[in-house]
């Protein structure tokens, strides 16, 4: 019974569960192997039966606790096999997910057991373990994934050693699935609701545009807390049957995926720039450029580049979350790896926009409306969204549910835009973002952060001064950067901000450039879990640095 991709199929009354999927590839593809988990480097396999007797099992579990329906369960971990396994045991008995962030703080993580009421908590892989699990209050039952050093109540052995649930039992598209916590780039993160019927419909009609089947293979790595690795990954591997690969830690990273071969390659801004930036620092770019000119020279090189980075053999490049630099888009596609932009968010179930597929002329933009997405761009330059994967509404929060919705339906995104006349986006900026000078102008960050990193020079960006008479940018070097002389990154970085200045309108002119020594990441807060810039934590905390008067044009903090 795999997912019709015809677009009539795309409807609401057509409803197809994961719970389905699951018992059509358990019967019908029982020893075909679904997921690949990597533990201390040998790959563990689960086969469709396999994995329908895990989730069953867990559903037992959850069961026999004779929790009222609906009860909240929550999953904390990283990404792994048994994430998905819970997923689908909380399904079959009844329950409601709450996933969090593995690398959530320990604020986040009391307020959403909090908010949420959760009952059961299954902890698995983090880094820094002590320190994550520390904030789980005493009184949570907890529930350990299969892996050394998870403190819990419950081990998963004893969890799991049940006999496992019979029979077929599934749910309604109206029943509520999830409540996924935004990663929270300001203020307290929202608990987005999501029945089965707005995700799947989400789940199962992107299939449509990505091309996805049985022989795909795919790796799991972005974060499963977020919508979108949710849905694209997850739901999507249920209903399309292909074959996902977990990353074992960021040390195998690169092996894991050499191993996997991946046939769609799915990232987001921050680590397509990593990997730009891994690249160069085995081949300058200067000698790649002249590699990549030489017509017979280039072909093997852009394949072994591909080669190194285990992608080779992979047909769709994807990249969201935020927008990607057209500069580095650019300079993928000189090696053979056309990035396709998407867009969506948490409250539209990241099923909004696709640039797939690939098509140079559209470089810079979030692509078209998927088939059964209305997209609008209201007066103030809103881009608006109805679609039936648009959330339920906030968890507890109707009156932040009203804001968020028109009143002839549309979901207020927040992002700023434009759409061309073949329905291509382009997002301009977040409306949030957007800062009035001391001179009583308005800037626009997103496009000129755009410009700034197309020095491969600087890896991180953050441009600001509502306070000032003219805006500055913040910025963090590259590792490869880091080693050249101050004259070197002086005069590279006045290069950049000259480019910049004659690109923009007089009151967007960046006064100067404030070089930052340490690297802006989860653990100091200043990154979302999905790897955005934390925009408000950055101003704040570097609030006198941004305000003071600095002599030079360019100045470096220690």
């Amino acid at each position: 019974m795999p997912i019709n991709n015809n677009k009539s199929e795309t409807t609401m009354t057509e409803f197809k569960s994961p719970l389905a999927m699951l018992y059509y590839w358990e019967s019908q593809h029982a020893n075909d192997v679904y997921l690949r988990q990597p533990i201390n480097g040998v790959i563990k396999n689960f086969t469709w039966a396999e994995f329908g007797q895990e989730v069953r099992k867990v559903a037992a579990g959850l069961q026999a606790l004779n929790l009222p329906k609906g009860s909240r369960i929550c999953i904390f971990s990283k990404n792994c096999a048994e994430w998905f396994i819970t997923d689908l045991g909380i399904m079959m008995a009844g329950h409601v997910s709450v996933p969090i962030f593995a690398t959530a703080g320990g604020e986040t993580v009391n307020y959403v057991l909090e908010h949420a009421d959760v009952q059961l908590m299954f902890v698995g892989k983090l880094d820094k373990m002590e320190k994550a699990v520390a904030p789980i209050p005493d009184s949570m039952a907890t529930v350990s994934f299969p892996y050394e050093g998870i403190p819990a109540k419950t081990s998963w052995a004893d969890f799991t050693n049940v006999e496992p649930m019979v029979g077929t039992p599934d749910i309604q598209q109206d029943d509520l699935m999830t409540i996924i916590y935004t990663s929270g780039s300001t203020g307290q993160p929202k608990g987005v609701m999501h029945s089965f019927g707005t995700i799947n419909w989400a789940a199962s009609s992107c299939l449509t545009q990505l091309h996805c089947n049985s022989s795909d293979r795919v790796m799991s790595y972005l974060p499963l807390a977020h919508i979108t690795e949710r849905v694209i990954i997850e739901l999507a591997s249920l209903y399309s049957g292909m074959q996902v690969t977990f990353v074992e830690s960021l040390d195998t990273f690169n092996h894991d995926v050499c191993g996997a071969q991946p046939t769609l390659f799915v990232s987001v801004p921050r680590l397509w720039t990593k990997f730009q930036m891994g690249v160069l620092s085995k081949i300058p770019q200067n000698k790649l450029n002249i590699l990549l000119s030489i017509p017979i020279v280039k072909g093997i090189i852009a394949k072994k580049i591909r080669n190194k980075m285990g992608i080779n053999q992979a047909r769709l490049f994807a990249s969201g979350s935020a927008p990607l630099a057209p500069s580095v888009i650019r300079w993928f596609e000189k090696l053979g790896v056309n990035i396709c932009e998407g867009w969506g968010m948490t409250e539209n179930a990241a099923f909004g926009t696709s640039a797939v597929p690939f098509r140079t002329d559209k470089v810079g933009t979030i692509g078209q409306a998927y088939d059964g997405v209305d997209i609008r761009i209201s007066d103030e330059g809103e881009i608006q969204v109805k679609a039936p994967c648009v959330m339920l509404g906030y968890y507890l929060e109707p009156e932040q549910t009203a804001e968020t919705m028109t009143d002839d339906g549309y979901l207020r995104t927040g992002d700023k835009g434009e759409m061309d006349n073949e329905g291509f986006v382009k997002i301009t900026g977040r409306l949030k973002e957007i800062f009035k000078t001391s001179k009583g102008k308005y800037v626009v960050p997103a496009p000129i952060e755009s410009i700034i990193v197309e020095n491969t020079n600087i890896e991180q960006v953050c441009v600001t001064g509502g306070d000032l008479p003219q805006p500055v940018a913040l910025m963090v070097l590259s590792e490869d950067a880091q080693h050249l002389s101050k004259h070197e990154l002086k005069a590279s970085l006045l290069h950049t901000m000259e480019h910049v200045n004659k690109k923009v309108e007089s009151h967007m002119k960046l006064d100067h450039f404030i070089v930052m020594s340490e690297e802006w990441t989860i653990d100091n807060e200043l990154l979302t879990p999905t790897l955005k810039v934390k925009r408000h934590v950055l101003e704040e905390r570097f609030k006198d640095v941004i305000l003071a008067e600095h002599s030079s044009t360019v100045t470096f903090i220690d």
